[in-house]
């Protein structure tokens, strides 16, 4: 990276507006951390949230129907054990093309038995993140909407890639809302 790693993130939120809203320090005081981390940059969770219904259908990630999940809005969220939710980021990512981020839980989070999901971004994909979160324990779990949920960590390659989410047309560039799975037909 060259610069600092806080510094190159901070610069490339500000130039490149590859974090909107940006928090150039990190933001702790009762409340679950969020802002630049020593290597990365800790998002928030957005009040936007969908819950698969209680049932005995599965979900078939190539079928997802629109009434497959309820959507909820609030401060926080409970999560029942052994069950999991989709949600958002409060914040809004454009990854410049020569940059790969990987997402990782908050550690607060994990040690309450919740798992985050989210692929890695991909060079030149923009939009809000849709997370997968997860309650693995025994106990029901409160997530807070506007604090820490998860913490991205920034790859820089030597040159940029030669084909980016954007060359490819990805099916969730720019996503706006909380996007269920999508398998597109090539025909």
């Amino acid at each position: 990276m060259g610069l600092k790693a806080d510094h190159w993130i901070e610069r490339m939120a500000r130039e490149k507006a590859m974090i909107d809203p940006f928090q150039s320090s990190q933001v702790g005081a009762s409340v679950i951390s969020y802002g630049v981390s020593s290597y990365g940059y800790d998002f928030r969770l957005s009040r936007f949230f969908k819950r698969p219904p209680r049932g005995d259908e599965p979900l078939d990630p190539k079928a997802v129907a629109a009434d497959d999940f309820i959507q909820e809005e609030g401060d926080s969220c409970l999560i029942e054990p052994a069950s999991f939710l989709l949600a958002r980021s409060l914040e809004y990512f454009r990854i410049p093309r020569d940059v790969l981020t990987l997402c990782t839980g908050k550690s607060t989070y994990a040690r309450c038995g919740v798992v985050v999901n989210v692929t890695p971004f991909e060079p030149e994909w923009e939009g809000y993140a849709t997370l997968s979160i997860s309650n693995t324990g025994r106990r029901p779990v409160r997530i807070y909407a506007g604090e820490g949920i998860g913490q991205l960590v920034f790859l820089s390659a030597r040159e940029p890639c030669r084909v980016s989410y954007a060359d490819r047309k990805g099916k969730y560039q720019a996503q706006q809302d909380i996007t269920t799975a999508r398998v597109e037909d090539d025909s």
